[in-house]
């Protein structure tokens, strides 16, 4: 009987072939065969001289399952085509509210390709999305009276006259008293922006004053573009030369669009030096250069824009008056 954990008996060497490890002995004559290579870190295998043990194999990952094919089914149905969904259907204006903004054209009006300035990309801030800036149109024969009120209509309006005029502080009243929330952007403002090689205005017309004054008006009509697109009318000011293209109405009807509302504030000669006394420093021009751009502004009669001669009218009344122009030009747009 076959006792467990006793000592079973090994195979017998192979006494045919002299060597415990099945080895062949060499023949008569020739040298044994040399020894395995020594491992790094091996232990010396007795029977060989230096000899060393080999290290045991690596382990083998198991083995995986055959992959089966695919069984081929039935041809998958076409994907049917496409359809972009359907625009919302417009809502209804409220009354009261301020009118819808209108999207921007993919192409300027005379069919140009819109570029970055034209129309930039709307910007996400949080949860609120702003609405991209586009060229003012003016408005359409149709378009509802309720967006024709002056003071609720969504509007961009352009105050022109010479240095102490009452542009900016009649601009800035009109802003404030408003219905309908209303940004006044001054053009000397934005002049002013820049501190380091200022082009002081008393220094003379000349290729640095120009480019900062362009640049200028650029950024003003970019800001008032992105303001009206998202329902804040604008109120801008500039002495707008009628005899002068570079610092015409070429360029703003450019930056801002045609749908822009030019009007002239006119005083007296008077009035304009005796304000423009009041005036500090690079504001304040000399009595010759005030005569000569009042002059100069005279050339706008006889150009078809409104005109408001505000001598003797004090900020208030020139307020309203300027809603009621600004009511004409909504329902018979000027030509400029």
């Amino acid at each position: 009987m076959q006792q467990y954990g006793a000592q079973q008996p090994g195979p017998a060497p192979d006494s045919r072939l002299g060597f415990h490890d099945g080895r062949r002995p060499p023949y008569p004559g020739q040298a044994p065969p040399p020894p395995p290579p020594a491992q790094p870190h091996s232990v010396p295998q007795p029977g060989w001289p230096g000899g060393h043990a080999q290290q045991p194999p690596p382990p083998q990952p198991p083995a995986q399952p055959p992959v089966q094919p695919p069984v081929p089914g039935p041809p998958a149905a076409p994907a049917p085509p496409h359809v972009p969904a359907a625009p919302p259907p417009a809502q209804p204006h409220a009354p009261g509210a301020p009118p819808p903004v209108p999207a921007a054209p993919a192409r300027r009006p005379d069919g140009r390709p819109a570029n970055d300035m034209d129309v930039p990309p709307s910007e996400t801030t949080g949860h609120l999305t702003l609405s991209r800036g586009a060229p003012v149109e003016i408005p359409a024969p149709d378009t509802d009276p309720a967006q024709l009120d002056a003071t609720r209509a969504a509007v961009a309006v352009l105050l022109i006259g010479p240095a102490g005029a009452g542009k900016s502080t009649v601009a800035r009243y009109w802003a404030d008293r408003r219905a309908v929330p209303t940004a006044h952007i001054s053009l000397d403002d934005v002049r002013e922006w820049v501190r380091s090689g200022f082009a002081d205005p008393q220094s003379g017309w000349n290729d640095h004053s120009e480019a900062q004054y362009r640049l200028a008006r650029r950024t003003c009509g970019f800001a008032a573009r992105n303001f009206l697109a998202n329902g804040i009318s604008c109120i801008l000011d500039d002495a707008v030369f009628p005899d002068r293209p570079v610092v015409g109405l070429g360029g703003w009807k450019r930056h801002v669009g045609p749908g822009m509302i030019p009007v002239v504030l006119l005083p007296g000669l008077e009035i304009v030096l005796e304000r423009n006394a009041a005036r500090s420093g690079n504001r304040r021009l000399s009595d010759e250069e005030v005569a000569n751009i009042h002059g100069r502004m005279a050339g706008w009669y006889g150009s078809g824009l409104p005109i408001i001669d505000n001598s003797r009218q004090d900020v208030a009344t020139t307020a309203r008056m300027l809603d009621d122009v600004v009511a004409r030009s909504l329902a018979s747009p000027p030509r400029w």
